[in-house]
């Protein structure tokens, strides 16, 4: 039965995300079937039980699970009150073929930093307008999945490259109100999307798209400082809408730019000079 089922599924603009699947299920049973892409799970309420390759596997609230391509498996509650999960689906240009089996192997990854990075690309893609986030989230899930799949999660240390991290950062402030997808900065500086995230993020403390976005809200304080309206400032500054601005400029100063903007203009109640 799927009568109480609930489904919400989309194809992102991310490169790399075939499919966004949200799924909260009550009294569904999924049959044997296979994907052609790897499927990314996480599970925020219940037990997920399934088969895979003739063998049982569990899929608690804690751990993420991923299904390679082509194997066969099914889904069920372990428990009467159903389960509730969100699913990406990965491309070939995430993980290779080669990694099946591996998969197969060992689907079930109790890393607690891949699963809030996992569940961030979640929020991330649920904001079209944060595409270098999206982006970047998803370099560094890959690099992990990729890591303990064949075994080489706990070997990887910081990362230490300075002189790349400034290149981006270079980078970043010549575009930062166009913008800079994630691919394109990996061919100009000649490194791989996720090397590119790491490094930045070691040597400056923070992500590529975090950087960008704060380029964004301090050129954003000077327009509205000078008069500009907040809906225009938006657009002057590269982000999506009014609401991306508002949030991002919230989240950085606490207070929304039509508030900043009118913070230093004498109110009605000030008293005047006589």
């Amino acid at each position: 039965m799927v009568g109480h089922s609930r489904i919400r599924a989309w194809s992102p603009s991310l490169s790399g995300v075939d499919e966004v699947l949200y799924a909260d299920i009550t009294d569904h049973a999924y049959p044997m079937h296979t994907h052609e892409a790897w499927a990314l799970l996480i599970i925020d309420k219940g037990t997920v039980r399934y088969d895979l390759d003739r063998h049982e596997h569990g899929a608690p609230d804690h751990v993420v699970t991923l299904l390679p391509p082509h194997v066969p498996h099914n889904g069920r509650s372990s428990t009467p009150h159903g389960f509730r999960k969100r699913v990406l689906y990965l491309d070939s240009s995430q993980l290779t073929e080669d990694l099946v089996g591996l998969a197969v192997d060992s689907p079930t990854l109790n890393d607690p930093r891949l699963r809030l990075r996992v569940h961030q690309l979640h929020q991330a893609l649920r904001r079209p307008e944060d595409e270098l986030e999206a982006e970047s989230r998803l370099a560094l899930i890959s690099e992990r999945l990729r890591d303990h799949l064949c075994r080489r999660v706990a070997s990887r240390g910081p990362v230490r490259d300075p002189g790349l991290a400034y290149r981006l950062r270079d980078l970043l402030d010549a575009r930062f109100v166009e913008g800079v997808r994630l691919q394109e900065a990996a061919a100009t500086l000649h490194a791989h999307p996720a090397h590119l995230v790491r490094v930045f993020s070691h040597t400056f403390g923070m992500g590529p798209h975090q950087y960008l976005t704060g380029r964004r809200v301090d050129l954003a304080r000077r327009l509205l400082l000078d008069g500009m309206a907040p809906r225009s400032v938006a657009a002057e500054v590269g982000f999506y809408d009014q609401s991306h601005l508002n949030r991002h400029f919230k989240q950085m100063l606490g207070t929304s730019p039509g508030r900043y903007a009118r913070s230093g203009r004498p109110s009605r109640n000030e008293a005047r000079p006589v």
